[in-house]
């Protein structure tokens, strides 16, 4: 049997070129916004949190130069879909632009919510490039609350009370 001298940094080099041909894939190549042929950009998907205040939902999505007029917002029971296009904005004054790494282009994201909330009553803000959405949790059927009372028989016993979905259980024991 013959032994194979391991070579660790070869290794890591391969391992990082699979990794740069996985990411390879992720990238949009941008023509003609800047005298740098063909550089290739990631994709833009626009940071967001998301807050849980009781009765609602509050959630901040990053979109810098991004304006109203360009974002599509739409919102389900479940979740919430923003879709949009940072427009590269032309100036002819500016010829001596060597480099730019500012990010144009169309953009989507859907974030799935944590509980169900009430779409029709939204409200939105855009400001300083962060739009903030506050989202009205969805009222839920209250649980029913079941009263167990313990007595002297074996027998069970089930009453719901009606007009208020009160349910009292009686259980007796001997």
């Amino acid at each position: 049997m013959a032994l194979i001298r391991w070579e660790p940094f070869r290794e890591m080099e391969i391992l990082r070129r699979q990794m740069d041909q996985l990411f390879s894939d992720l990238t949009v190549a941008e023509r003609g916004n800047s005298d740098i042929s063909a550089s290739p950009r990631t994709a833009w998907v626009p940071a967001v949190e998301l807050h849980d205040n009781g009765s609602e939902l509050l959630l901040r999505v990053e979109i810098p130069g991004v304006e109203g007029k360009d974002l599509d917002v739409q919102v389900t029971q479940d979740a919430v879909s923003i879709a949009g296009e940072h427009r590269y904005e032309k100036h002819s004054q500016s010829k001596d632009k060597v480099h730019s790494e500012f990010r144009y282009g169309k953009f989507a994201r859907v974030i799935p919510l944590p509980t169900k909330v009430q779409n029709q009553q939204i409200k939105a803000d855009l400001k300083d490039g962060i739009l903030i959405l506050t989202l009205p949790k969805l009222e839920q059927e209250q649980s029913k609350v079941f009263k167990v009372n313990l007595g002297q028989s074996q027998s069970a016993t089930a009453s719901i009370e009606a007009g208020n979905g009160n349910t009292q259980s009686n259980i007796t024991s001997q």
